[in-house]
């Protein structure tokens, strides 16, 4: 039988392998990463990165600061690849995550970090690209070829590369038992039925998405998602700024999807969930504490951190089937490369 399902169905459905791949294959030397700057014990975390590699970025910007009280900064890679600016980094540590790794601005950047005194490390699905080379060290993300321009292996596969480097430097053994088990969460990930906020979405082309700390970064990559593989203008607030302004926008039956895991923001935005719905609009909400929004079927994981990683994977199952809905190939969207090279 001919398989019809898009290649983004596919490798959706590869996350979960692809995930016990990366902790078999790259745990061990993430390991021995962590163990290096439990040594160098740096005091400013930077990263790098564009696209849903800078969602990753920000997922780790929250994990990092709530597990280790470093603050994280995001450098544009202009900076070096445009300006030229000398960075000083000493005793700061550099991710820049890309999937690719051939980006010559990224590049530029991770180069401009080591001059400037910072640990370089490339986070990337290509241990021999321009970026691993530049850096000083390399997570391999494990993902496998990944054909489909929309990342979601890639992009599942950085985050939890990211987690396991800070389960090891923290030496959080909770948090290594929800990565452990996490395979086995994802698999149930990809069954959730979100059709009811498939329906609502409809022909629709506005639409928010909302979080709140690591559940942010998600919102983050589900609106650009919902903008590249479906063509639909899709915002990402913080649930606690949606309520100072682009509150204007919604009207009776405007779509908004909540991302919330199961930590100490899951009542906030859980509220303003419930006050959205109230002024009219189709909510909904990965949370069983909602009153008014609707609750969608989602996967916990044993940890606020790894809980987003399974939103995303039912996510990921949401987008494909709305952009097929439409009419749209979600494999080759309009105006997209797989690898765009920025200077």
């Amino acid at each position: 039988m001919t398989d019809t399902s898009t290649q983004m169905r596919r490798e959706i459905l590869q996350i979960p392998s692809a995930v016990a791949r990366l902790l078999d294959k790259g745990g061990p030397a993430i390991a021995r990463l962590a163990t290096e700057l439990r040594t160098r014990d740096p005091n400013l975390v930077v990263t790098v990165a564009r696209g849903s590699s800078d969602h990753v970025c920000t997922y780790l910007k929250y994990a990092v600061e709530l597990e280790l009280g470093l603050p994280v900064a995001s450098i544009g890679p202009s900076v070096a690849s445009l300006y030229g600016a000398k960075l000083r980094l000493d005793n700061a540590l550099c991710l820049s995550v890309s999937q690719s790794g051939q980006s010559p601005d990224i590049v530029a950047l991770a180069k401009a970090a080591t001059e400037g005194g910072a640990l370089s490390i490339a986070v990337t699905n290509d241990a021999t690209s321009p970026l691993a080379e530049a850096a000083a060290l390399c997570m391999d993300i494990h993902a496998g070829p990944e054909r489909s321009v929309a990342a979601t292996k890639t992009f599942v596969t950085s985050a939890v590369a990211t987690l396991i480097l800070l389960a090891h430097w923290t030496e959080d053994h909770a948090l290594k038992d929800a990565l452990h088990n996490l395979p086995a969460r994802l698999e149930e990930a990809t069954r959730q039925d979100w059709s009811p906020l498939r329906r609502a979405i409809g022909t629709r082309n506005s639409l928010f998405t909302l979080g709140r700390g690591p559940s942010w970064a998600i919102s983050n990559e589900a609106a650009l998602k919902f903008k590249e593989t479906c063509q639909i203008h899709a915002e990402s607030y913080s649930a606690a700024e949606v309520l100072h302004g682009p509150v204007s926008i919604i009207g009776d039956g405007f779509p908004v999807l909540c991302f919330a895991a199961k930590d100490a923001a899951e009542t906030a935005v859980v509220d303003v969930a419930d006050t959205l719905a109230g002024k009219g609009a189709q909510v909904f909400v990965t949370s069983d504490k909602a009153r008014h929004a609707t609750c969608l079927p989602h996967i916990r994981t044993d940890h606020p951190l790894t809980d987003p990683i399974a939103l995303m994977v039912s996510f990921y199952t949401l987008v494909e089937q709305v952009a097929v809905a439409r009419g749209i190939n979600p494999d080759a969207p309009r105006h997209l490369r797989k690898v765009t090279e920025t200077v």
